[in-house]
């Protein structure tokens, strides 16, 4: 694949950074040869960077909005300059590059949602229309240019868009926790949004009913509604950032031995330690949380002499798409749930 399949060329200033690392963008028209271009409809911003803005301007839907408009300005894309990280989008096929690879398999007019960070996606928003702040998602009016070496899905037609998109959002969760759960396994996971649901579905599926599943989130009532659905087989309620506690009440929970493994979703910092200590010495942890300091992680195992292999969540594993798509296929309460909460 060729240098200027990664997008190169749009970066403003800086020779031989990629998109995602650059300071700024350039994303400007025409759509070039190697490029796709998209008419978008809405950004599904990911969970911490959302929390982050939503707290620091008082929840106001208004300012939300300008924040968002402010940093996609500056930048030429989406990445919050607290958290370092983005989301994703969802809109129309206006164009394709002649030498996109997406030639026969798109079409223009196609509805498709990226599933490359908006780190790295060239942005102009023309108009915010609406913000929702209680799914992460803001509707606009705006376009994309999506490199020839971006992944996307093409949307499904037997479910909303909005349900697709909070699904497809977090998609590399789910099959990467099938790519490591067996039967026989404990297993917690650690938030209770919307990767987690997935995660703790494609958990139980992997478990085969043997094993043991934990669900951790610090609200009672996201707690709930998985236990209601028989998402786990028993629900934690801490404060991850309390990562004694959180042990404490895992041990409890497996009567002492700790997990195999332990997926972080939470959707907050200084959550590490959580994750660390409650996961059995030659145990893995999965980190998906983009507000996870990898310093914190690292420095932290290594300060309570815990051998464990730590893996970053990066967001793409082959099939992960129709992966998660089938699990909402196949799970109705999980897309009750989903419903309830994203549409």
């Amino acid at each position: 694949m060729g240098t200027d399949s990664y997008g190169l060329s749009r970066v403003v200033g800086e020779k031989g950074v990629l998109p995602q690392r650059a300071r700024k963008l350039d994303p400007s028209l025409p759509c070039r040869e190697a490029e796709m271009l998209i008419d978008v409809e809405s950004l599904n911003i990911d969970a911490a960077s959302f929390k982050q803005i939503k707290d620091d301007v008082g929840g106001d839907p208004g300012r939300i909005a300008q924040r968002i408009q402010d940093i996609v300005l500056e930048r030429g894309k989406m990445q919050n300059p607290v958290t370092g990280s983005g989301g994703m989008l969802i809109g129309r096929v206006k164009e394709l590059g002649a030498k996109h690879p997406a030639h026969g398999v798109l079409k223009q007019g196609d509805r498709i949602a990226t599933l490359v960070s908006l780190t790295l996606t060239p942005l102009v928003i023309e108009e915010v229309k609406a913000v929702h702040a209680d799914i992460d998602r803001v509707d606009i009016r705006g376009h994309a240019l999506i490199f020839a070496s971006g992944i996307y899905a093409k949307l499904p037609e037997d479910m909303p868009d909005t349900l697709a998109l909070a699904a497809l959002d977090v998609c590399g969760a789910p099959a990467l926790v099938a790519r490591y759960v067996r039967p026989g396994m404990t297993v917690a996971v650690l938030g209770a949004g919307k990767s987690g649901a997935l995660c703790l579905a494609q958990a139980r599926r992997s478990l085969e009913s043997r094993g043991k599943l934990l669900a951790l989130d610090i609200s009672q009532k996201a707690l709930d509604a998985l236990s209601a659905i028989g998402l786990c087989d028993e629900a934690l309620k801490v404060d991850a950032t309390q990562g004694v506690d959180v042990m404490e009440a895992v041990q409890k929970a497996t009567g002492g031995p700790l997990c195999d493994l332990v997926v972080n979703c939470a959707s907050v910092g200084n959550t590490e330690m959580a994750s660390l200590l409650s996961v059995k010495d030659g145990g893995t942890v999965i980190f998906f949380s983009m507000a996870t300091s990898f310093t914190t992680a690292a420095l932290g195992a290594e300060g309570v002499g815990k051998d464990v292999t730590m893996l970053v969540g990066n967001g793409y594993v082959p099939g992960h798409a129709a992966l998660t798509l089938d699990l909402l296929r196949t799970e109705p309460s999980l897309r009750q749930l989903f419903e309830a909460r994203y549409v």
